[in-house]
Protein backbone atom coordinates (compact mmCIF):
# COMPACT_ATOMS: atom_id res chain seq x y z
CA UNK A 1 0.00 0.00 0.00
CA UNK A 2 2.65 2.61 0.79
CA UNK A 3 4.21 1.78 -2.77
CA UNK A 4 1.10 2.36 -4.37
CA UNK A 5 0.97 5.77 -2.25
CA UNK A 6 4.50 6.97 -2.94
CA UNK A 7 3.56 6.22 -6.88
CA UNK A 8 0.81 8.27 -6.85
CA UNK A 9 1.97 10.89 -5.35
CA UNK A 10 5.20 10.52 -7.63
CA UNK A 11 2.99 10.60 -10.37
CA UNK A 12 1.03 13.34 -9.34
CA UNK A 13 4.23 15.89 -8.62
CA UNK A 14 5.96 15.01 -11.73
CA UNK A 15 3.07 15.87 -14.11
CA UNK A 16 2.35 18.94 -12.66
CA UNK A 17 3.37 21.48 -15.22
CA UNK A 18 1.44 19.43 -17.54
CA UNK A 19 -2.11 19.34 -15.08
CA UNK A 20 -1.50 23.16 -15.18
CA UNK A 21 -3.47 23.85 -18.20
CA UNK A 22 -7.07 22.27 -18.33
CA UNK A 23 -6.61 21.80 -22.42
CA UNK A 24 -2.98 20.52 -22.12
CA UNK A 25 -4.74 18.23 -19.53
CA UNK A 26 -7.38 16.86 -21.90
CA UNK A 27 -4.77 16.41 -24.42
CA UNK A 28 -2.57 14.27 -22.15
CA UNK A 29 -5.47 11.83 -20.90
CA UNK A 30 -6.74 11.38 -24.49
CA UNK A 31 -3.02 10.56 -25.27
CA UNK A 32 -2.64 8.12 -22.56
CA UNK A 33 -3.13 4.32 -23.11
CA UNK A 34 -5.04 1.91 -20.76
CA UNK A 35 -5.07 -1.54 -22.44
CA UNK A 36 -5.31 -5.30 -20.41
CA UNK A 37 -6.31 -8.45 -20.46
CA UNK A 38 -9.07 -10.51 -19.11
CA UNK A 39 -8.01 -14.02 -18.53
CA UNK A 40 -9.43 -17.47 -17.21
CA UNK A 41 -7.29 -20.62 -17.41
CA UNK A 42 -7.68 -24.30 -16.49
CA UNK A 43 -4.75 -26.70 -16.32
CA UNK A 44 -4.37 -30.24 -15.39
CA UNK A 45 -2.06 -32.87 -14.91
CA UNK A 46 -2.83 -36.29 -15.60
CA UNK A 47 -0.42 -38.67 -14.35
CA UNK A 48 -0.02 -42.38 -15.81
CA UNK A 49 1.86 -43.73 -12.20
CA UNK A 50 -0.29 -45.66 -10.18
CA UNK A 51 -0.72 -43.98 -6.30
CA UNK A 52 0.18 -40.33 -8.16
CA UNK A 53 -2.50 -38.28 -7.64
CA UNK A 54 -3.48 -36.00 -10.70
CA UNK A 55 -3.42 -32.04 -10.22
CA UNK A 56 -5.45 -29.13 -11.59
CA UNK A 57 -6.07 -25.54 -11.19
CA UNK A 58 -8.53 -23.05 -11.76
CA UNK A 59 -8.28 -19.61 -11.82
CA UNK A 60 -9.73 -15.94 -13.03
CA UNK A 61 -7.64 -13.14 -13.44
CA UNK A 62 -6.69 -9.66 -15.07
CA UNK A 63 -4.37 -7.43 -16.05
CA UNK A 64 -4.56 -3.78 -16.31
CA UNK A 65 -1.96 -1.43 -17.73
CA UNK A 66 -1.74 2.70 -17.86
CA UNK A 67 0.45 4.40 -19.80
CA UNK A 68 0.97 7.86 -19.99
CA UNK A 69 1.23 10.25 -22.66
CA UNK A 70 4.76 11.28 -23.10
CA UNK A 71 6.07 14.44 -21.05
CA UNK A 72 8.37 17.25 -20.81
CA UNK A 73 10.02 16.22 -24.09
CA UNK A 74 10.16 12.58 -24.03
CA UNK A 75 8.65 11.31 -19.88
CA UNK A 76 6.16 8.97 -19.23
CA UNK A 77 4.84 6.49 -16.74
CA UNK A 78 3.44 3.05 -16.21
CA UNK A 79 1.49 1.13 -14.06
CA UNK A 80 0.34 -2.37 -14.23
CA UNK A 81 -1.46 -4.12 -11.53
CA UNK A 82 -2.69 -7.77 -11.56
CA UNK A 83 -4.81 -9.78 -9.82
CA UNK A 84 -6.37 -14.10 -9.82
CA UNK A 85 -8.87 -15.55 -8.19
CA UNK A 86 -9.44 -19.48 -7.71
CA UNK A 87 -12.73 -18.60 -6.94
CA UNK A 88 -12.82 -21.80 -4.05
CA UNK A 89 -12.12 -23.87 -6.42
CA UNK A 90 -8.76 -25.09 -5.24
CA UNK A 91 -7.87 -27.30 -2.31
CA UNK A 92 -5.08 -26.62 -0.13
CA UNK A 93 -3.15 -29.45 -0.67
CA UNK A 94 0.01 -29.62 -3.39
CA UNK A 95 -1.01 -33.15 -4.10
CA UNK A 96 -3.41 -32.18 -5.34
CA UNK A 97 -3.75 -28.63 -6.96
CA UNK A 98 -1.16 -27.38 -9.92
CA UNK A 99 0.94 -24.72 -7.66
CA UNK A 100 2.81 -23.53 -11.13
CA UNK A 101 -0.74 -21.64 -11.71
CA UNK A 102 -0.59 -19.27 -8.71
CA UNK A 103 0.45 -21.19 -5.64
CA UNK A 104 -1.92 -22.20 -2.70
CA UNK A 105 -3.08 -19.12 -2.22
CA UNK A 106 -6.89 -18.32 -2.86
CA UNK A 107 -5.88 -14.40 -4.40
CA UNK A 108 -3.02 -13.41 -5.71
CA UNK A 109 -3.00 -9.59 -6.16
CA UNK A 110 0.38 -7.40 -7.52
CA UNK A 111 1.76 -4.20 -8.02
CA UNK A 112 3.37 -5.87 -11.57
CA UNK A 113 4.68 -2.67 -13.19
CA UNK A 114 5.48 1.09 -11.91
CA UNK A 115 8.25 2.24 -13.39
CA UNK A 116 9.43 5.88 -14.84
CA UNK A 117 11.02 6.37 -18.68
CA UNK A 118 12.69 8.42 -20.98
CA UNK A 119 12.32 8.09 -24.30
CA UNK A 120 12.97 9.40 -27.83
CA UNK A 121 10.81 6.33 -30.10
CA UNK A 122 13.79 4.73 -32.58
CA UNK A 123 16.59 6.04 -30.83
CA UNK A 124 16.38 6.36 -26.89
CA UNK A 125 14.81 4.20 -23.68
CA UNK A 126 15.81 3.97 -20.34
CA UNK A 127 13.27 3.12 -17.66
CA UNK A 128 13.77 2.63 -14.06
CA UNK A 129 11.30 0.56 -11.88
CA UNK A 130 9.29 -2.84 -12.05
CA UNK A 131 8.87 -3.55 -15.50
CA UNK A 132 8.52 -6.50 -18.00
CA UNK A 133 11.48 -7.81 -19.51
CA UNK A 134 11.79 -9.29 -22.99
CA UNK A 135 15.75 -10.70 -22.97
CA UNK A 136 16.50 -14.35 -23.68
CA UNK A 137 17.11 -15.40 -20.67
CA UNK A 138 15.23 -12.92 -18.51
CA UNK A 139 11.68 -12.78 -19.89
CA UNK A 140 7.56 -12.93 -18.74
CA UNK A 141 7.68 -16.18 -19.30
CA UNK A 142 4.14 -15.43 -19.88
CA UNK A 143 2.54 -18.97 -19.91
CA UNK A 144 0.44 -18.72 -16.12
CA UNK A 145 -2.57 -16.15 -15.10
CA UNK A 146 0.40 -13.63 -14.04
CA UNK A 147 3.29 -12.92 -15.76
CA UNK A 148 6.85 -12.63 -14.11
CA UNK A 149 8.58 -9.10 -13.93
CA UNK A 150 11.74 -7.21 -12.81
CA UNK A 151 12.90 -4.38 -10.74
CA UNK A 152 15.54 -2.79 -12.72
CA UNK A 153 17.31 0.06 -14.61
CA UNK A 154 17.09 -0.56 -18.62
CA UNK A 155 18.57 1.05 -21.31
CA UNK A 156 18.38 0.70 -25.07
CA UNK A 157 19.89 2.65 -27.72
CA UNK A 158 19.83 2.87 -31.75
CA UNK A 159 22.93 4.71 -33.05
CA UNK A 160 22.06 3.29 -36.57
CA UNK A 161 18.81 2.53 -37.78
CA UNK A 162 19.18 -1.41 -37.66
CA UNK A 163 21.45 -1.47 -34.52
CA UNK A 164 20.68 -2.36 -30.96
CA UNK A 165 22.74 -1.71 -28.13
CA UNK A 166 20.58 -2.71 -25.05
CA UNK A 167 21.85 -3.31 -21.05
CA UNK A 168 20.18 -3.56 -17.57
CA UNK A 169 20.74 -4.31 -14.00
CA UNK A 170 18.33 -6.07 -12.06
CA UNK A 171 17.46 -5.89 -8.48
CA UNK A 172 14.42 -8.16 -7.57
CA UNK A 173 12.31 -10.20 -9.07
CA UNK A 174 8.14 -10.99 -8.75
CA UNK A 175 7.51 -14.68 -9.75
CA UNK A 176 4.50 -15.94 -11.50
CA UNK A 177 3.39 -16.72 -8.14
CA UNK A 178 4.27 -14.05 -6.40
CA UNK A 179 2.71 -10.80 -5.10
CA UNK A 180 6.03 -8.92 -4.22
CA UNK A 181 9.08 -8.51 -5.44
CA UNK A 182 11.78 -10.62 -3.94
CA UNK A 183 15.86 -11.06 -4.17
CA UNK A 184 15.74 -14.61 -5.18
CA UNK A 185 15.17 -16.88 -8.35
CA UNK A 186 14.02 -20.50 -9.02
CA UNK A 187 16.71 -21.84 -7.69
CA UNK A 188 15.11 -21.26 -4.48
CA UNK A 189 12.75 -22.85 -2.91
CA UNK A 190 9.18 -22.32 -1.48
CA UNK A 191 9.01 -19.88 0.96
CA UNK A 192 12.50 -18.68 1.11
CA UNK A 193 11.88 -14.79 2.86
CA UNK A 194 8.33 -15.83 2.70
CA UNK A 195 8.18 -15.80 -0.99
CA UNK A 196 5.95 -17.89 -2.45
CA UNK A 197 7.84 -19.06 -5.68
CA UNK A 198 6.62 -21.90 -7.29
CA UNK A 199 7.87 -23.94 -10.44
CA UNK A 200 11.60 -23.89 -9.98
CA UNK A 201 13.83 -26.35 -8.85
CA UNK A 202 15.06 -25.61 -5.92
CA UNK A 203 18.22 -26.21 -4.84
CA UNK A 204 19.61 -24.18 -2.23
CA UNK A 205 19.22 -24.75 1.39
CA UNK A 206 17.16 -21.96 3.13
CA UNK A 207 20.47 -20.25 5.11
CA UNK A 208 21.79 -19.24 1.98
CA UNK A 209 22.16 -15.01 1.00
CA UNK A 210 19.48 -13.79 -0.75
CA UNK A 211 20.32 -13.27 -4.74
CA UNK A 212 22.07 -9.99 -5.63
CA UNK A 213 20.58 -9.85 -9.00
CA UNK A 214 21.52 -9.45 -12.78
CA UNK A 215 24.01 -7.74 -14.90
CA UNK A 216 23.16 -7.73 -19.01
CA UNK A 217 24.44 -6.05 -22.07
CA UNK A 218 23.69 -6.88 -25.38
CA UNK A 219 24.14 -5.93 -29.01
CA UNK A 220 21.53 -6.92 -31.91
CA UNK A 221 21.28 -6.12 -35.46
CA UNK A 222 18.59 -7.04 -38.41
CA UNK A 223 21.00 -5.80 -41.37
CA UNK A 224 21.13 -7.21 -44.87
CA UNK A 225 18.07 -9.45 -43.66
CA UNK A 226 19.86 -11.42 -40.86
CA UNK A 227 18.82 -11.13 -37.64
CA UNK A 228 21.97 -11.13 -35.41
CA UNK A 229 21.93 -10.99 -31.58
CA UNK A 230 24.85 -11.31 -28.61
CA UNK A 231 24.52 -11.22 -24.57
CA UNK A 232 26.14 -11.37 -22.46
CA UNK A 233 24.69 -11.75 -18.12
CA UNK A 234 26.18 -12.12 -15.41
CA UNK A 235 23.91 -13.91 -12.60
CA UNK A 236 25.84 -12.63 -9.39
CA UNK A 237 26.71 -15.03 -7.53
CA UNK A 238 25.38 -18.11 -9.84
CA UNK A 239 26.51 -18.17 -13.20
CA UNK A 240 28.28 -15.65 -16.43
CA UNK A 241 26.83 -16.35 -19.36
CA UNK A 242 27.26 -15.52 -23.61
CA UNK A 243 24.66 -15.93 -25.39
CA UNK A 244 24.60 -15.47 -29.27
CA UNK A 245 22.10 -16.12 -32.02
CA UNK A 246 21.78 -15.51 -35.95
CA UNK A 247 18.85 -16.21 -38.33
CA UNK A 248 18.23 -15.34 -41.98
CA UNK A 249 15.09 -16.07 -44.36
CA UNK A 250 15.57 -15.69 -48.19
CA UNK A 251 12.78 -14.16 -49.52
CA UNK A 252 12.02 -16.14 -52.88
CA UNK A 253 8.37 -14.63 -53.78
CA UNK A 254 7.49 -18.50 -54.46
CA UNK A 255 5.42 -18.85 -50.93
CA UNK A 256 8.43 -20.84 -49.70
CA UNK A 257 11.04 -18.87 -48.31
CA UNK A 258 13.82 -21.42 -46.67
CA UNK A 259 15.25 -20.02 -42.90
CA UNK A 260 18.09 -20.91 -40.65
CA UNK A 261 19.08 -20.22 -37.35
CA UNK A 262 22.04 -20.96 -35.42
CA UNK A 263 22.59 -20.24 -31.57
CA UNK A 264 24.97 -20.70 -28.94
CA UNK A 265 25.56 -20.88 -25.39
CA UNK A 266 28.86 -20.60 -22.83
CA UNK A 267 28.32 -20.62 -18.98
CA UNK A 268 31.70 -20.11 -16.23
CA UNK A 269 31.69 -19.10 -12.55
CA UNK A 270 33.78 -20.81 -9.90
CA UNK A 271 31.65 -19.11 -7.07
CA UNK A 272 28.75 -19.74 -7.77
CA UNK A 273 25.79 -20.33 -5.23
CA UNK A 274 25.16 -23.61 -6.88
CA UNK A 275 28.39 -25.58 -5.42
CA UNK A 276 28.21 -28.31 -3.53
CA UNK A 277 30.76 -26.80 -1.32
CA UNK A 278 28.27 -24.12 -0.51
CA UNK A 279 25.54 -26.93 0.38
CA UNK A 280 24.22 -26.61 -2.59
CA UNK A 281 21.76 -29.66 -3.60
CA UNK A 282 23.33 -31.58 -6.60
CA UNK A 283 22.13 -31.16 -10.24
CA UNK A 284 20.59 -33.52 -12.20
CA UNK A 285 22.14 -35.99 -9.12
CA UNK A 286 25.74 -34.94 -10.70
CA UNK A 287 27.96 -33.02 -8.08
CA UNK A 288 29.90 -30.04 -8.79
CA UNK A 289 31.85 -27.54 -7.83
CA UNK A 290 32.08 -24.98 -10.79
CA UNK A 291 29.93 -23.92 -13.87
CA UNK A 292 31.35 -24.95 -17.27
CA UNK A 293 28.69 -25.43 -20.02
CA UNK A 294 28.75 -25.10 -23.43
CA UNK A 295 25.58 -25.34 -26.22
CA UNK A 296 24.80 -24.72 -29.49
CA UNK A 297 21.95 -25.06 -31.62
CA UNK A 298 20.92 -25.16 -35.68
CA UNK A 299 17.72 -24.56 -36.96
CA UNK A 300 16.06 -25.38 -40.87
CA UNK A 301 13.27 -25.05 -42.27
CA UNK A 302 10.47 -22.68 -44.58
CA UNK A 303 7.85 -20.21 -43.88
CA UNK A 304 5.10 -20.36 -46.64
CA UNK A 305 1.83 -19.14 -47.73
CA UNK A 306 0.80 -21.66 -50.73
CA UNK A 307 -2.63 -21.31 -50.53
CA UNK A 308 -4.08 -18.00 -48.60
CA UNK A 309 -7.72 -18.49 -49.10
CA UNK A 310 -7.69 -21.91 -47.25
CA UNK A 311 -4.78 -22.10 -44.87
CA UNK A 312 -2.75 -18.41 -44.67
CA UNK A 313 0.48 -18.14 -43.27
CA UNK A 314 2.59 -21.19 -42.09
CA UNK A 315 5.96 -22.32 -40.88
CA UNK A 316 8.13 -26.03 -40.93
CA UNK A 317 11.42 -26.51 -38.84
CA UNK A 318 13.47 -29.07 -37.56
CA UNK A 319 15.85 -27.91 -34.83
CA UNK A 320 18.59 -29.23 -32.92
CA UNK A 321 20.61 -28.37 -29.84
CA UNK A 322 23.25 -30.00 -27.52
CA UNK A 323 24.97 -28.99 -24.10
CA UNK A 324 28.45 -30.88 -24.13
CA UNK A 325 29.32 -33.01 -20.88
CA UNK A 326 31.67 -31.38 -18.20
CA UNK A 327 33.27 -33.32 -15.81
CA UNK A 328 33.45 -32.14 -12.30
CA UNK A 329 30.97 -29.13 -13.50
CA UNK A 330 27.30 -28.56 -11.90
CA UNK A 331 24.88 -30.73 -13.77
CA UNK A 332 27.68 -32.31 -15.32
CA UNK A 333 27.80 -29.38 -17.37
CA UNK A 334 24.07 -28.39 -17.13
CA UNK A 335 23.15 -24.94 -18.01
CA UNK A 336 22.66 -22.55 -15.39
CA UNK A 337 19.17 -20.39 -15.72
CA UNK A 338 17.46 -18.68 -12.74
CA UNK A 339 14.99 -17.42 -13.99
CA UNK A 340 13.73 -19.67 -17.08
CA UNK A 341 14.35 -23.53 -15.31
CA UNK A 342 11.75 -25.00 -14.28
CA UNK A 343 9.28 -22.28 -16.30
CA UNK A 344 10.93 -23.94 -20.18
CA UNK A 345 10.89 -20.34 -21.44
CA UNK A 346 14.64 -20.22 -22.47
CA UNK A 347 15.45 -19.64 -26.22
CA UNK A 348 16.78 -23.22 -26.70
CA UNK A 349 15.09 -24.22 -29.93
CA UNK A 350 14.23 -27.78 -28.98
CA UNK A 351 12.65 -26.49 -25.48
CA UNK A 352 9.03 -27.68 -25.54
CA UNK A 353 6.01 -26.81 -23.40
CA UNK A 354 6.94 -29.27 -20.15
CA UNK A 355 10.70 -28.73 -20.10
CA UNK A 356 13.75 -29.18 -22.45
CA UNK A 357 17.38 -29.35 -22.10
CA UNK A 358 18.22 -26.68 -19.60
CA UNK A 359 16.02 -29.24 -17.25
CA UNK A 360 17.11 -31.83 -18.32
CA UNK A 361 21.06 -31.59 -18.24
CA UNK A 362 24.26 -32.69 -20.85
CA UNK A 363 22.84 -34.29 -24.28
CA UNK A 364 21.33 -33.55 -27.42
CA UNK A 365 17.71 -33.54 -28.35
CA UNK A 366 15.99 -32.46 -31.97
CA UNK A 367 12.41 -31.31 -32.58
CA UNK A 368 10.31 -30.64 -35.41
CA UNK A 369 7.62 -27.93 -35.01
CA UNK A 370 4.58 -26.99 -37.72
CA UNK A 371 2.71 -23.64 -37.08
CA UNK A 372 -0.15 -23.27 -38.93
CA UNK A 373 -2.82 -20.63 -39.96
CA UNK A 374 -6.29 -21.57 -40.89
CA UNK A 375 -9.10 -19.81 -42.27
CA UNK A 376 -7.70 -16.19 -42.91
CA UNK A 377 -5.88 -16.83 -39.18
CA UNK A 378 -9.22 -17.24 -37.41
CA UNK A 379 -7.25 -20.38 -35.83
CA UNK A 380 -3.69 -21.15 -34.96
CA UNK A 381 -2.77 -24.54 -35.27
CA UNK A 382 0.97 -25.82 -33.66
CA UNK A 383 1.84 -28.88 -33.68
CA UNK A 384 5.50 -30.48 -32.34
CA UNK A 385 7.44 -33.69 -31.92
CA UNK A 386 10.79 -33.63 -29.41
CA UNK A 387 13.53 -36.08 -28.50
CA UNK A 388 16.19 -36.02 -26.03
CA UNK A 389 18.97 -38.15 -25.55
CA UNK A 390 20.74 -36.77 -22.31
CA UNK A 391 23.60 -38.21 -19.85
CA UNK A 392 21.89 -38.38 -16.74
CA UNK A 393 17.71 -38.45 -17.65
CA UNK A 394 17.67 -40.79 -19.75
CA UNK A 395 16.31 -40.70 -23.33
CA UNK A 396 12.65 -38.73 -23.22
CA UNK A 397 9.76 -37.65 -25.70
CA UNK A 398 7.68 -34.87 -25.94
CA UNK A 399 4.71 -34.52 -27.94
CA UNK A 400 2.41 -31.11 -28.65
CA UNK A 401 -0.66 -29.90 -29.67
CA UNK A 402 -1.67 -26.50 -29.64
CA UNK A 403 -5.01 -25.15 -31.14
CA UNK A 404 -5.98 -21.18 -30.59
CA UNK A 405 -9.44 -19.82 -32.08
CA UNK A 406 -10.05 -16.08 -32.58
CA UNK A 407 -13.35 -15.36 -33.25
CA UNK A 408 -13.29 -11.85 -34.64
CA UNK A 409 -16.02 -9.64 -35.18
CA UNK A 410 -18.09 -8.30 -32.64
CA UNK A 411 -15.63 -11.14 -30.17
CA UNK A 412 -12.21 -8.87 -31.31
CA UNK A 413 -9.51 -8.95 -28.87
CA UNK A 414 -10.92 -12.78 -27.31
CA UNK A 415 -9.29 -15.67 -28.28
CA UNK A 416 -9.67 -19.65 -27.03
CA UNK A 417 -6.54 -21.94 -26.50
CA UNK A 418 -5.98 -25.35 -25.58
CA UNK A 419 -2.47 -26.60 -25.74
CA UNK A 420 -1.41 -29.95 -24.54
CA UNK A 421 2.06 -32.06 -24.24
CA UNK A 422 2.25 -35.92 -23.86
CA UNK A 423 5.56 -36.66 -21.96
CA UNK A 424 7.61 -40.18 -21.92
CA UNK A 425 10.49 -41.81 -20.98
CA UNK A 426 13.03 -40.90 -18.99
CA UNK A 427 15.12 -43.00 -16.33
CA UNK A 428 13.98 -45.53 -14.64
CA UNK A 429 15.93 -45.18 -11.30
CA UNK A 430 16.75 -42.84 -9.09
CA UNK A 431 14.82 -39.17 -10.25
CA UNK A 432 12.54 -40.12 -13.25
CA UNK A 433 11.69 -37.43 -15.35
CA UNK A 434 8.04 -38.24 -15.00
CA UNK A 435 6.30 -40.13 -11.95
CA UNK A 436 7.47 -43.23 -11.78
CA UNK A 437 8.81 -42.99 -15.44
CA UNK A 438 5.08 -43.26 -16.79
CA UNK A 439 3.37 -41.02 -19.39
CA UNK A 440 2.81 -37.63 -18.58
CA UNK A 441 0.15 -35.63 -19.98
CA UNK A 442 -0.20 -31.94 -18.99
CA UNK A 443 -3.51 -29.64 -20.68
CA UNK A 444 -3.76 -25.84 -20.75
CA UNK A 445 -7.28 -24.42 -21.79
CA UNK A 446 -6.99 -20.71 -21.53
CA UNK A 447 -9.58 -17.79 -22.35
CA UNK A 448 -8.25 -14.51 -22.89
CA UNK A 449 -9.87 -11.23 -23.69
CA UNK A 450 -7.23 -8.31 -24.52
CA UNK A 451 -8.08 -4.39 -24.48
Amino acid sequence: MNKRLFLTAFFMSTLYPVFADSDTLTQFFQKSKISGQVRSYYFSRLYGATHVPNQSSFAIGGLLNIKSAPFLGGFGVGVSFYTANDLGTHGYSPSTVDTTMMGLTPSLNALGQAYIQYAKPGKLLVRAGDQIMNTPWMNNSDARILPATYQALFAQYSPLPDVKLEALREFRWKSRTSPNYYKDNLYYGTGYSGDPVYGGVPKLPSSDPQAQGTLAFAASTTALGVKAQAWYYDFYHFAKMFYSSASYTLKTATGIDPLVGVQFVREWENNSLLNSSMGAQSVDNIIGNTVNSSAWGVQVGANFDIAPNIFGKGQLTWSYNEIIPHIGAIGGGAIVSPYTIGYATDPLYTTSMIRGLVEMGPGNGWKVKWTQNILHQQFLLMAAFARYHTYYNGNSNDAYMDLTYFPGGMFKGLSVRDRMEVANGGLVHDAPLNPHNKTFVYNRVMLTYMF
